[in-house]
């Protein structure tokens, strides 16, 4: 008899575990997120045979030099060192930690940092030698991104709620880049959406910061670390964005790469006040049904509403990540402007995990060609790259990038034909 009891006692508490969790999905979700800002993230400097993948006009060697089981958010190394040594990386991951010299350590992040809905750290911004970092964050059922100064963890700026309900936001499009431009800071923030909904029509809106590449000025951060001001000011630079992850500079000209719906990733070059389109035309579709879109057409026609067009749209996508300028050794072979990026996964029409290069006109507003070099199934994620986000090479003119839940890897160009 008492065996029976406690078999029944066990099948209930079951029973009800699994209809609670399912009735309750936002909160197994915080637990989640409580649980993965505690994990500690391990790396480890390891060496590694190169692996040769040949490229149209050259060889990419590619070699792991440290392991690191976390998503980053920036990662950085001194440009005047040109002998590359992995302890010398500062790496920011996306779950709030900082790596240095293979030690880490928690950053000083707000009790409302979350990692639900794909959240977490999402780019680094250096001023100086002020740190800010760019966070989701959530209070109750109002989830948001905001700006935070990392000395004493004090919030600089706080965006709106999003509108979406939380089962259809994903922080995965909040963005994750920022680059320098003469005396001001662009960040790229994102519309967070898993689909076509509420939050894509922020883009649109010029009352919201999402689905926009936003301007800070210099002072402006550096007044209100220092407290002389309590309101941060920003300013929109370019709007119509959907998931903007890579900004670069390129002959003052600012370009980014960001992630379309269902296909339509793409490269832009940005101008000041200019519309990019979002959520109105796209290359892409939506998602289909079975990932909660309607699985309908978005026109494609930019001019008739006076949108931007893209430089170039990937159909199907690949899942671009970071954008940069190419090395020395690129530039120097190919001798035209040229620009070089990075993709996550892709999809079963294209795989991602790949090393891309454009190569542009001498006006930089037509793209001439493409290569798309296909680098071991590695989700890859940022270029290492110094404070202001310019791309590091080494005294041989390695550069080096991070594949998430891997590490750092270093690729060389060799061999050119």
């Amino acid at each position: 008899m008492k065996k029976f009891f406690f078999f029944f006692l066990w099948f209930v508490t079951i029973i009800y575990a699994v209809v609670w969790t399912f009735e309750n999905p936002e909160k197994i979700e915080k637990i989640k997120s409580e649980f993965k800002k505690n994990k500690k993230v391990k790396t480890n400097v390891v060496s590694s045979e190169s692996k040769n993948i040949f490229a149209n006009s050259f060889t990419v060697k590619l070699s792991q030099v440290l392991e690191n089981n976390s998503k980053t958010a920036f990662v950085t190394y001194p440009n005047k060192i040109k002998k590359f040594d992995p302890l010398n990386l500062t790496i920011f991951t996306q779950t709030g930690f900082k790596i240095n010299r293979n030690k880490s350590e928690k950053i000083n992040l707000p009790n409302y940092f979350t990692l639900q809905r794909n959240g977490g750290v999402k780019t680094i911004v250096y001023l100086e030698e002020k740190t800010f970092a760019l966070i989701s964050g959530s209070e109750g059922n109002c989830f948001f991104a905001s700006i935070i100064f990392l000395e004493n963890g004090e919030e600089v700026f706080r965006s709106k709620c999003l509108p979406e309900e939380p089962s259809n936001i994903d922080f995965n499009g909040l963005g994750s880049s920022n680059v320098h431009l003469d005396e001001s800071i662009l960040i790229a923030l994102g519309t967070p959406e898993k689909h076509l909904s509420k939050n894509s029509l922020l883009a649109q809106e010029n009352s919201s910061m999402f689905g926009k590449i936003l301007e800070i000025k210099k002072k402006d951060l550096n007044e209100v670390s220092e407290k002389n001001t309590k309101e941060l000011k920003i300013k929109i630079f370019s709007k119509g964005h959907r998931v903007p992850q890579g900004l670069t500079i390129l002959n003052n000209k600012v370009f980014n790469v960001e992630h379309g719906p269902k296909g339509g990733d793409e490269l832009n070059q940005v101008a000041k006040d200019k519309n990019y389109g979002w959520p109105v035309v796209s290359y892409g579709t939506n998602y289909l049904k079975d990932s909660g879109g309607d699985g309908k057409s978005i026109k494609v026609n930019h001019e008739e509403g006076n949108y931007e067009e893209p430089l170039f749209a990937f159909v199907p996508s690949v899942g671009i990540s970071a954008l940069n300028n190419c090395p020395f050794v690129l530039k120097n072979y190919y001798k035209k402007p040229c620009l070089i990026a990075l993709s996550l996964y892709g999809n079963n029409l294209r795989k991602g995990h790949s090393l891309i290069i454009f190569l542009l006109n001498e006006n930089l507003d037509k793209v001439q060609s493409i290569e798309k070099i296909f680098l071991n199934n590695l989700v890859l994620r940022h270029f290492i790259t110094d404070k202001k986000n310019i791309i590091y090479e080494d005294d041989k003119g390695a550069i080096y990038i991070s594949a998430d839940k891997k590490g750092i890897y270093k690729i060389e160009f060799t061999d050119f034909r």
